[in-house]
């Protein structure tokens, strides 16, 4: 069995990341979820409604008990959210780990423009999921976030 690419999926999701609508209360952010070498969802930033996250977006594009989501990777520009600001929708992080998915691979982590302190990242790793960064395509994932304080 072969490596994923995991710079092939994150620059897929990069794409999806510029189909985002801009706004200045947001990031864009594109997610695809990949499983035995195939994407079997996709999902940006308010793809579907003006607060949609794009995990969630590709997510709700597959029935909860898919059982390909027990062996998938989510590709996802921007780390996972560990938390809203509305109670209504679960946090990304919340929904991976919901759905089994195992392995989580992210371009950059949220910086506190929004959040004080996003835990993600720590929050998958500490439920087991195995979560890959790539740094080098942070820039490239960040790029269509470049209106937004990114400190």
């Amino acid at each position: 069995m072969t490596a994923p690419d995991h710079h092939h999926w994150m620059n897929r999701a990069i794409e999806l990341a510029r189909l985002c609508p801009v706004v200045e209360g947001a990031f864009s952010v594109g997610a695809v979820i990949v499983a035995d070498g195939e994407e079997i969802a996709t999902g940006y930033s308010r793809e579907t409604d003006t607060k949609v996250h794009a995990e969630e977006a590709a997510l709700d594009k597959l029935d909860a008990n898919d059982t390909r989501l027990k062996s998938a990777t989510i590709y996802s520009t921007l780390e996972p959210c560990s938390e809203r600001a509305t109670k209504i929708r679960l946090p990304c992080t919340d929904r991976i780990l919901a759905a089994g998915i195992p392995v989580v691979v992210i371009a950059w982590r949220e910086p506190s423009t929004f959040v004080e302190d996003c835990v993600g990242v720590e929050k998958l790793q500490q439920q087991g999921v195995k979560v890959i960064e790539l740094p080098e395509l942070a820039d490239a994932a960040m790029s269509m976030n470049r209106h937004l304080d990114l400190s």
